[in-house]
């Protein structure tokens, strides 16, 4: 065994599932030894048991019901053995995503040659998105460690199976890491095949992290050119613009954006903050004030507030109105 918690998880798992007829709290204590050593193989090898000898008895749809992060893990396990491997790795995605503190992508079947060899990059792509989906702090030493395996799947399954958007989605997980070699190499190995907006998208997004706004902004104009009538890459260059302090480009671009989708409440929203701090225009903070509500972005709202409220010579009873819904709607 590798320690004594893994081999008192699997014993009393044992019992509970033979003797005590409790499936569902057998895969549980099973978990928790995996939780505390991931690599383990033996709480893996009791779940293969358990799963033989249970899964006609109603444990499939038990742990279904349960939904718990325990019947996820078991259920991405189960999966695996029954070969389907998109959706094992997509349920170990969530898991991951909800407990990343744990090394889960450390479980032997993870790095097996059955499972790299046979999940689609799509598949692995939507894994990857799942692992963000709580907005965890990855960048730390520590969780690159833990998400090594992942990266390892990630150059193996994108050299097998280089779908330009799926690498270009896969990207996203080591740039959260700070692994931005490695987002960079996903994005190469993509453009190798088909150069694709969502490859552009993704460079830029990886340059930005990087805190290299030229790079950025020269990666969203390829994006562009791969999809100009994409109102949504002149809004994402507009505000890297505007964060380099060119508002006159970035006002002009937000009017191309407009050009292609006029009612866009987001776009007029930023066109009108930052025509407010190009120009001074009470008219155009008043057009901010009234479309504030409706941006779901209370960050990117703010945002675009500040940058209207530094405009020049604006009256300061519409600019306190302007700070007022800040204030009201971040309490």
């Amino acid at each position: 065994m590798s320690n004594q918690s893994v081999a008192a998880g699997v014993g009393l798992a044992g019992v509970m599932a033979h003797c005590g007829g409790s499936p569902v709290g057998a895969v549980e204590l099973l978990v928790g030894a995996i939780a505390s050593v991931p690599a383990a193989p033996e709480p893996y090898a009791a779940l293969a048991e358990l799963w033989q000898d249970r899964r006609s008895d109603g444990l499939k749809e038990s742990l279904e019901e349960s939904g718990s992060l325990s019947a996820v893990l078991a259920q991405a396990y189960f999966l695996f053995l029954e070969g389907d491997m998109d959706n094992a790795v997509m349920a170990l995605g969530s898991v991951t995503g909800v407990r990343p503190d744990v090394a889960w992508g450390a479980a032997p079947w993870f790095g097996d040659t059955r499972f790299l060899g046979a999940v689609s990059a799509a598949a692995l792509a939507e894994a990857c998105l799942r692992t963000l989906d709580y907005g965890r702090d990855l960048d730390t030493d520590e969780m690159r460690e833990r998400f090594a395996p992942w990266f390892h799947a990630l150059d193996v399954v994108s050299e097998r199976d280089p779908v330009p958007e799926s690498l270009a989605a896969m990207a996203r997980l080591p740039r959260a890491c700070g692994r931005y070699e490695l987002s960079f190499a996903l994005c190469d190995r993509a453009d190798a095949v088909d150069p694709v907006m969502w490859t552009a998208l993704a460079r830029a997004a990886t340059w930005r992290a990087m805190g290299d706004l030229d790079q950025a902004a020269a990666a969203f104009e390829r994006a562009l050119l791969l999809e100009p009538a994409n109102w949504s890459l002149y809004l994402d260059l507009a505000d890297l613009r505007a964060e380099q302090g060119d508002f006159a480009a970035a006002a002009s671009l937000v009017e191309q954006g407009l050009e292609h989708e006029p009612r866009e409440v987001t776009l007029r929203a930023a066109s009108a903050a930052y025509r407010t701090r190009l120009a001074g225009s009470a008219d155009q903070l008043r057009a901010l004030i009234d479309l504030a509500p409706s941006l779901a972005n209370t960050t990117y709202r703010n945002l675009l507030i500040d940058y209207a409220c530094a405009g020049p010579q604006l009256p300061p009873g519409l600019v306190a109105e302007a700070h007022r819904i800040q204030r009201r709607q971040n309490g």
